[in-house]
């Protein structure tokens, strides 16, 4: 779509609109449900979280101020929910619950497979936050650092840093480093 025919839409959406702010999350969702996928770890949560992100971004459409796209805006609506989601969970819970509920296509993958998901995982649970969200930004779905940036409201020159750190401890924590390569 169009950058017009998206403010076209953003300015219907304001105006209380709903089927234009559909058409709008219709052109995001995916998205945003995938980065949130990656962060959350399944399905069920980065979708509930997604639903939450959008209808958040409905109510506060009206600060959406063109800066940035605005899947850009409605990234980092979304990543202050898993934020606030992730604090209010314990890590263990959290880390459990995720290799429980391993999707189909996990489950008849090849067992090496699964097991590098289930490590990769595992090592992104035990990055820091902002860390994490970095990498699943930039790496994950091919966000510019820039946008990363300006998703989780950080200095540029920190996402980088967050990125470069974040691929150290995964390659340490994978066993494709020495620990004296960070």
């Amino acid at each position: 779509m169009e950058l017009g025919e998206e403010a076209r839409l953003i300015g219907l959406a304001r105006g209380g609109d709903y089927a234009a702010f559909g058409r709008l999350v219709d052109m995001h969702q995916s998205a945003v449900r995938v980065f949130l996928r990656r962060l959350a770890g399944n399905h069920a949560d980065a979708d509930d979280l997604a639903q939450e992100a959008f209808a958040r971004t409905w109510e506060v459409l009206y600060r959406f101020d063109g800066s940035s796209s605005l899947r850009t805006f409605i990234c980092g609506v979304a990543f202050q929910y898993w934020r606030r989601a992730r604090r209010a969970q314990n890590r263990r819970e959290k880390r459990e619950t995720a290799y429980a509920e391993l999707s189909d296509a996990e489950a008849n993958a090849p067992p090496e497979r699964v097991a590098q998901r289930l490590a990769l995982r595992r090592a992104m649970d035990e990055l820091p936050e902002d860390q994490a969200a970095a990498l699943a930004l930039c790496l994950g779905q091919d966000f510019t650092h820039a946008e990363a940036s300006e998703i989780m409201k950080l200095p540029l020159g920190t996402v980088k840093s967050h990125i470069t750190r974040g691929r150290a401890r995964l390659r340490v924590a994978l066993g494709i480093a020495e620990t004296g390569d960070e």
